[in-house]
């Protein structure tokens, strides 16, 4: 399989296109490509930079992306300007097959359904890669959270046939403003649609989590009062004065996502330990506009449940970047695999402007998957898929790494 990455950042999105495409052909010795990954920052015109793709590799080829805040690529970390970013893969023989289904707006487990349905996973595939829009409607106001499409009701779709495959993926973002998204869905462009492609077993998927959060303080704490994605209580408590008093002040309201703090939940035995990959941490979008309550990323905090309080660490985030990535290489070299290409899936929070860090966490991918020469296209996004606790599931404030290997299709 023959593979190349490219990027530009160019204010006229068709030379942008054109000119990333290019670079990627060109990197691979790519004639032409079987599958297109592409992801554009919320600047980039979605449809000039796709009429730019289309003039390098022609109109038959599937692209597959869409809106993201930044670019990830072996020699880039880009969230300014106009940044793109292309992976091209060009094989011998099938090794993919895609769907898109729209309606996300309508009802996210539907769209699961449906797309699971018309992907069809067999015994010759294996794994699952879906992209779906994260915002449903931008905030109304400065006021308002945004109102998003949720992983969980997507994931519980595809999940309802029994889906074999694991599953990874991604909830794309355009802005820090929550503002509406795009997705290229094959053929063309769509809005509020979840997009899917099967890797047939040539390829394996060898995936890590990277962290970065660590409990404020191990308390455990009982939700009390929660609806959908809005939290109201915890511990018999509202939880926005809760919040008051950790901080000292009513200042973090202002937030959208609110700095620092974010609920966690941890998904082994309670009190029995602190593995990392054991954490879901879910970000606070912003307080509700009457103070009752915070909304959440994700709906799946709900009354009854023992959360945390969760710190981002700057330290932990870089730290778990470095050591997961060489772990995840170590891994498949011992088994005697060969790395193909790389995907890295960020959460946008990651980045060194978001977290306040003097250097970019995604820069500890970068390093390793260089050592080892492999590829990879990496974007920012809302919300990171894979494997957690014994499911798939949306995470937040997570980088989750997928290296594609040819050869076994057991997941890691």
């Amino acid at each position: 399989m023959k593979v190349g990455v490219g990027y530009a950042n160019r204010e006229r999105a068709h030379e942008g296109g054109r000119e990333a495409a290019a670079r990627a052909l060109e990197a691979g010795g790519i004639g032409r490509p079987d599958l297109l990954f592409a992801f554009i920052g919320g600047d980039v015109h979605p449809a000039e930079f796709l009429a730019g793709l289309r003039s390098a590799i022609g109109a038959a080829v599937p692209v597959v992306g869409g809106s993201a805040i930044g670019i990830i690529t072996p020699g880039e970390i880009s969230y300014t300007g106009h940044p793109c970013g292309v992976l091209a893969l060009e094989g011998e023989g099938p090794f993919f097959r895609l769907a898109a289904v729209e309606g996300l707006a309508g009802g996210e487990c539907a769209v699961g359904e449906r797309l699971i349905g018309a992907l069809a996973p067999g015994a010759g595939d294996g794994s699952l890669l879906v992209f779906y829009d994260s915002v449903r409607r931008p905030p109304a106001d400065a006021e308002a959270p945004p109102e998003l499409n949720v992983s969980a009701g997507l994931l519980k779709g595809l999940a309802a046939t029994g889906c074999p495959l694991p599953l990874f993926g991604a909830g794309l973002m355009a802005d820090f403003a929550f503002g509406p998204t795009v997705q290229f869905c094959g053929s063309g462009i769509g809005t509020q649609c979840a997009v899917g492609v099967v890797f047939s077993r040539r390829l394996s998927a060898h995936h890590r989590i990277m962290h970065g959060c660590s409990p404020l303080d191990g308390v455990f704490h009982r939700v009390t009062r929660a609806a959908g994605n809005a939290l109201y209580e915890i511990d018999g408590r509202p939880v926005v004065a809760v919040i008051d008093d950790l901080y000292g002040t009513r200042d973090w309201r202002k937030g959208r996502p609110v700095d620092l703090l974010t609920i966690g939940r941890y998904e082994g035995e309670p009190y029995s330990g602190t593995e990392e990959d054991r954490y879901v941490n879910r970000l606070i979008t912003g307080v509700l506009p009457d103070g009752e309550g915070i909304a959440l990323f994700e709906p799946d905090i709900t009354e009854g449940d023992e959360i945390l309080f969760m710190i981002r660490d700057p330290g932990l985030m870089i730290s778990s970047a470095r050591s997961q990535s060489r772990a995840l290489m170590e891994e498949i070299r011992a088994a005697g695999g060969r790395p193909v290409f790389g995907l890295y899936i960020d959460c946008a929070g990651r980045t060194a402007l978001y977290s306040k860090t003097a250097a970019e966490e995604a820069a500890e991918v970068q390093q390793v998957l260089g050592l080892h020469g492999v590829p990879f296209l990496g974007f920012y996004s809302g919300v990171e898929i894979a494997p957690c606790g014994g499911r798939s599931r949306g995470l937040d404030w997570t980088g989750v790494l997928l290296v594609f290997v040819e050869g076994s299709c057991d997941d890691r």
